[in-house]
């Protein structure tokens, strides 16, 4: 078993250095929202397994004391409890960065996730909606309203572009370039990029811009007033409040049994794909930061075509 230091002087506990290391992720790294709340649940859960450990407070736990063996003993812990390998493959991307934050900043002269193996994920295709299925969706939205027009320029945006859920709703106005039919994307570690738009989504924003206005309320300020979209109340437009509209429409125009906006990013990707667009520029439409990522669309297109080729073949089945 492993035995936890006494209180250095110099280096402060565990629970300080994490939170030193979640504002890097927020001040230097630009990382997510998202990316720093599951950062932050998986480190707090690693810590209270340590000081569980030991019988001590987690303001005592120390990290010169974590040991690779420390690490192992709760991933064994979280894969007897049943926890999906793609979960603790994050927990183990989040201790990695953590502990390397820890070796950079001199809280410990040996890295206890150095080449710590990360659990091969099941993989799973993605899940998408139909061409079909989104013309309907889209033919669906009532534009009578300021609110309809948002919703239809969220969705476009959205299905046209294939940029994440944190990406659309910290876009700015002054990003949109609706002259050269282009935005500008602020994406993972800060990186921009440039993504063309269809007329179909010029169409929709420049709709919604024109009736903006009307849904700013007692909540908006002045980050607000240079957002796109916005929630009740007239702020800005935030991921779960995206994420509800995307579910009422996909509920009712799709049979997909995922019903987030990722979706419409997949779909994005996979119609790309199946019409002939090369992979390595869908890449850099999504902002992947490597190929690897983007190659799981290309699984996509490959399972779609044997279920064509089984159905329609006569000599395909027995």
């Amino acid at each position: 078993m492993f035995s936890f230091l006494l209180m250095d002087i110099h280096i402060p506990s565990m629970k300080v250095i994490i939170k030193k290391y979640l504002k890097y992720l927020a001040v230097e790294k630009n990382s997510s929202p998202h990316t720093i709340t599951s950062y932050e649940n998986d480190l707090s859960s690693f810590l209270n397994f340590c000081a569980q450990q030991e019988s001590m407070e987690i303001e005592n736990v120390q990290v010169k004391s974590i040991t690779r063996l420390t690490i192992r003993l709760w991933l064994g812990e979280l894969s007897e409890q049943g926890m999906a390998k793609s979960s603790i493959s994050r927990k183990v991307a989040a201790l990695r960065s953590f502990f390397k934050y820890c070796f950079k900043r001199g809280y410990i002269e040996k890295n206890p996730a150095h080449l710590l193996v990360v659990p091969k994920k099941d993989r799973t295709l993605p899940k998408i909606v139909n061409s079909a299925d989104i013309e309907r969706m889209m033919d669906s939205i009532s534009l009578d309203s300021a609110s309809g027009r948002q919703d239809k320029a969220l969705l476009e945006l959205f299905y046209g572009t294939g940029i994440r859920l944190s990406e659309l709703i910290n876009l700015n106005q002054s990003q949109v370039d609706l002259r050269n039919n282009q935005i500008s994307v602020i994406g993972k570690g800060n990186k921009q990029r440039i993504v063309p738009l269809g007329k179909k989504a010029v169409k929709a924003l420049k709709d919604h811009l024109e009736t903006k206005e009307k849904l700013f309320g007692s909540q908006t300020d002045t980050d607000a007033t240079k957002g796109i979209f916005h929630s009740a109340h007239g702020q800005r437009m935030y991921a779960r409040n995206a994420q509800r509209i995307i579910e009422k429409y996909l509920t009712k125009h799709s049979e997909v049994t995922q019903k987030s906006p990722h979706v419409l990013r997949h779909s994005f990707a996979t119609h790309m794909l199946d019409n002939g667009a090369d992979i390595r520029i869908i890449k850099e439409f999504l902002g992947h930061a490597n190929l690897a990522a983007t190659q799981i669309y290309t699984h996509t297109s490959v399972e779609r075509l044997k279920n064509v080729y089984e159905n329609a073949h006569p000599r395909a089945k027995n």
